[in-house]
């Protein structure tokens, strides 16, 4: 099959590894795990008022850590050479040349900038078999994963949802990244068998069953580059902001989009002037419907209802909000025709990036080789692809 990642490191090796580098005993490590991510359903909505819906999945990133006994901090990592070295006393600024590492940093200055004190250094040996640049948010996974270890290590004990928030903090105000708060929440709360429905704008959340059965989730990556996510992420924000500002001046009184349901959105779209952003709206008010109906679905096991609607999002994603582009297209299109698919839907930013599929664990293998030959046919280059199953947040690890 083919992957996104050929890396399949063994966690159990973990601790013996450390040694290698750093010398002293397996005793005196502690190892951390911190999963990726699939949004299951829920997109382009969370700057709406809206609903997510995503799940950590069984790919880890491992931590294994140390204290010092001086102020030294040290990172090295199992499949990136190079030793990045810093004191914990450094006042910890962004610099391109450190790579990896800043996102670490940017860890420890806002656990510095909050007033937790480190009476001393350590050291850090990280393995990952989370796909880098894969679209399941492989740089969250190194934010919460570290933020988690360090609190642990150290004794600050810092909560879950706090985690996420350090994460979300550190890619505002070290990485210049203003992203929403989706990946790290989930990866800091995330529970096996579960996905979580969570309102973006108060942290509300509620835990609903992700029982798959003989189901899994396939990642589908187009491996294209997005260059236009960015730009239109920002046009699509500013029509729905247009769209909000004239269903309210025609007298609707709502604070955001998703506070509609569909029935309410049809009596007041007339309201809006442009066609163009009246689709927008549109896929906003219903994809959150959607969330709602797919949690609802879960509830009552019913995993063909929730295919269904994942083909539906990505029709709207497609149709109605312009998001997904020929790659993604083809490769949910060409899923959704396939044997043993209950559903596919593009996830994320889109123009680029992830699908993700339904598929009957028996028909993965010739799932995968018919999508990718019509896929290569297609577009002229090879997707990657893994199967995943639900797993847990941030958590110890234990070998």
């Amino acid at each position: 099959m083919d992957s996104l990642t050929s890396s399949t490191y063994d966690p159990e090796n973990l601790a013996e590894d450390f040694v290698k580098v750093y010398g002293g005993t397996k005793e005196s490590v502690e190892i951390f795990s911190s999963p990726a991510r699939i949004n299951i359903i829920g997109e382009h909505i969370d700057y709406n008022g809206g609903f997510v819906f995503p799940a950590a999945i069984n790919r880890y990133l491992y931590v294994a850590i140390r204290k010092r006994n001086d102020s030294k901090v040290i990172y090295n990592d199992i499949h990136f050479p190079g030793t990045f070295e810093f004191d914990i006393n450094d006042n910890f600024t962004f610099d391109k040349k450190n790579d990896y590492a800043n996102y670490l940093n940017g860890i420890l200055s806002q656990l510095k900038e909050k007033g937790f004190k480190f009476p001393c250094g350590f050291e850090i040996l990280m393995a990952s078999n989370v796909p880098a640049g894969g679209g399941i948010s492989s740089s969250s996974a190194l934010e919460c994963g570290f933020a988690y270890a360090v609190s642990e290590t150290f004794g600050f004990n810092i909560d879950r949802i706090e985690i996420a928030k350090l994460g979300q903090m550190s890619e505002h105000n070290f990485m210049n990244v203003q992203c929403g708060i989706m990946d790290q929440f989930i990866i800091a709360v995330g529970k096996k068998n579960t996905a979580v429905m969570l309102d973006c704008d108060s942290l509300k959340y509620e835990y609903a069953p992700l029982e798959l059965g003989e189901y899994r989730f396939v990642v589908m990556n187009t491996n294209k580059q997005r260059r236009l996510a960015d730009s239109k992420y920002n046009e699509r924000l500013n029509e729905c902001r247009e769209a909000l500002k004239e269903i309210q001046a025609g007298g609707c009184n709502v604070a955001n989009l998703c506070a509609l349901t569909p029935s309410d959105f049809e009596k007041v779209k007339s309201s809006i002037k442009s066609e163009t952003v009246a689709k927008r709206a549109k896929h906003a008010v219903y994809e959150n419907q959607r969330v709602k109906d797919a949690v609802a679905a879960l509830n009552k096991g019913d995993l063909v209802a929730l295919g269904k609607l994942l083909n539906d999002s990505h029709t709207s994603l497609k149709e109605d909000y312009e998001v997904t582009g020929i790659e993604l297209d083809t490769l949910a299109e060409t899923a959704q025709k396939q044997e043993g698919c209950l559903g596919a839907r593009m996830t994320g930013a889109g123009f680029g990036g992830c699908a993700i599929a339904l598929v009957h664990k028996d028909k993965i293998e010739s799932f995968v080789e018919n999508v990718q030959k019509i896929y290569e046919e297609k577009i002229g280059y090879k997707a990657g692809f893994f199967a995943c199953e639900s797993g847990d947040g941030v958590s110890h690890y234990k070998a």
